[in-house]
């Protein structure tokens, strides 16, 4: 379920003085959780639940991170980088990866580590291929 709620208020982060005067990206730079890419000026964040009945895999990898780390969160977002489409194939996600300083990849049953992958060799600048939104 995707909803808006507010962080708690034991990860929240007083905000400096100094920053009450900033105003857009600068505003938006100012940590205000412990987990500060999903909170928002207003403490709010953008979440989605896991329940216990629902995508197992998923809400065991939130339990052992909870447990590893203390806290439940983990960033979901799309898989692209800016000016591309979203991953629509796992070759896409593959190439999006392969592309980018990401670790890891998992899909489905798969756990690919950057490292472990043979060399991505293209020819001319990726990034150039489609305009900046």
């Amino acid at each position: 379920m995707l909803l808006v709620a507010d962080v708690k208020e034991d990860r929240r982060l007083p905000v400096p003085p100094a920053a009450e005067s900033l105003w857009g990206i600068e505003k938006l730079n100012v940590p205000r959780s412990t987990v500060p890419a999903i909170t928002h000026v207003d403490y709010s964040a953008r979440i989605q639940t896991v329940g216990e009945g629902s995508e197992p895999r998923f809400r065991a990898l939130l339990e052992a991170f909870d447990a590893r780390t203390g806290c439940a969160v983990i960033v979901n977002t799309s898989l692209n980088v800016r000016g591309e489409p979203i991953a629509e194939s796992p070759a896409d996600a593959y190439r999006c990866f392969m592309r980018t300083e990401m670790d890891c990849l998992a899909i489905g049953d798969f756990l690919l580590e950057k490292h472990q992958q043979p060399a991505w060799n293209e020819m001319g600048d990726w990034r150039m291929e489609l305009p900046l939104d």
